[in-house]
């Protein structure tokens, strides 16, 4: 009689909604199932398949072929290139392909090599003919590679240590093909670079999360192994040679899946970058890297654009509801329920992350990121000019 009771009030409590009230909180209760889904089914994971320490003289070696492609990047390599060189690990060699520098990148990486043997150039030279983005640069720098184990970063990353390239490589098995890293940014004073930081961390938080639990979809070329077999089988990037933008994500996205994909989160292994100075600098930035989305698998895009709407709906029906709904309470202690979990998820991640506290402002900039996206979504829709890498 009380289960008869409690279901005559619930219905009783609904027919006396408006329609706008039961349309509301029809969406808000659907948005905040999909948010819990998200977080207790992906996210949470990005921590939780976090790699522990090794000894280093029972780990197995592979021989590794580590490629950069540079342009105009002079300052940059003379600044990082040493601690990459300098790896503690037996066996590897670092190919950097010279595209097209019209800087000292040249100068910098002949002084290099007479102190550095496991250094190697490739160059490429400018054609009027023709233009090409990175991918060219990258696909002859892999050509030139000695080793079946290709590991990828770029020039204006550094390794946060001497063991980035042993913990990378600890995850090269038999049944593995690709390694995901973590590419993080430098902590600066500012609201950009915080928003920067911010932003990585949260993408990396959803493709950990995802490919921990079995759906892996994206990797950064800043830190992303995986094998040269892997990349002629897949005949390299030729499915999406045409975008300047694609060589990291896209790859993964066509070649990752539950089997074959593995995850180094231990901090010595993450690589670090100057973030953007200006705004409008990392709008191009994101924008250009935006570009690949319409290339992921459906079922990739089905999740992104399921996780990221539902945020939008969560957050416009929250407020709907607290206007005009007439059991207030009851929405509030849904909503901050699921802030409660999002904070410790946040937390948990960005702290192995080694970006901490940023877990302090996510519950604004996380719902200003969709909105975000969607304008750069649109604007990569009405402009069909493709930007340049560097």
């Amino acid at each position: 009689m009380p289960v008869l009771n409690k279901h005559y009030k619930l219905e009783k409590l609904i027919a006396g909604l408006s329609v706008q009230n039961q349309v509301a909180a029809g969406i808000f209760l659907l948005s905040l199932f999909i948010q819990f889904y998200f977080y207790i089914r992906f996210y949470r994971k990005a921590y939780f398949k976090k790699s522990s320490i090794y000894d280093k003289a029972e780990n197995k070696t592979e021989a590794v072929s580590i490629i950069i492609c540079a342009r105009n990047e002079a300052v940059n390599l003379e600044k990082n290139l040493p601690a990459i060189l300098e790896q503690d690990y037996p066996d590897f060699e670092v190919i950097v392909v010279n595209d097209r520098s019209e800087d000292d990148t040249e100068l910098v990486l002949k002084n290099l090599t007479k102190k550095y043997p496991r250094l190697r150039i490739s160059e490429v030279r400018n054609n009027p003919v023709f233009t090409h983005g990175k991918k060219l640069a990258l696909t002859l720098g892999i050509k030139a590679a000695s080793h079946e184990w290709l590991l990828l970063t770029d020039a204006d990353c550094i390794p946060a240590g001497k063991d980035w390239l042993r913990l990378m490589q600890k995850n090269f098995t038999k049944d593995k093909d690709i390694v995901l890293g973590y590419g993080g940014y430098k902590k600066e004073k500012g609201l950009l670079n915080h928003i920067i930081r911010f932003e990585t961390a949260f993408t990396a938080m959803q493709y950990f999360g995802m490919a921990a639990a079995g759906k892996p979809y994206m990797g950064v070329g800043r830190n992303l192994a995986y094998r040269r077999s892997l990349f002629f089988t897949n005949k390299g990037f030729a499915s999406h040679s045409n975008l300047y933008s694609g060589d990291d994500d896209l790859f993964v996205n066509e070649t990752a899946n539950a089997k074959n994909t593995a995850l180094e989160l231990n901090p010595e292994s993450f690589t670090m970058s100057d973030a953007e100075k200006t705004f409008k600098a990392w709008y191009i930035q994101k924008k250009r890297h935006l570009t690949t989305g319409p290339r992921y698998s459906a079922s990739t895009k089905f999740r992104l654009l399921l996780e990221n709407v539902s945020r939008m709906f969560l957050l416009a029906s929250f407020i709907f509801l607290m206007i005009s709904f007439p059991h207030k309470e009851y929405v509030l202690i849904a909503f901050l329920a699921l802030l409660l979990l999002k904070a410790i998820v946040y937390k948990i991640v960005f702290t192995g992350l080694n970006e901490g506290i940023l877990f302090l402002s996510s519950p604004v900039i996380e719902l200003i990121i969709p909105l975000f996206y969607s304008y750069l979504h649109l604007s990569n829709l009405t402009d069909r000019k493709r930007g340049r890498w560097k």
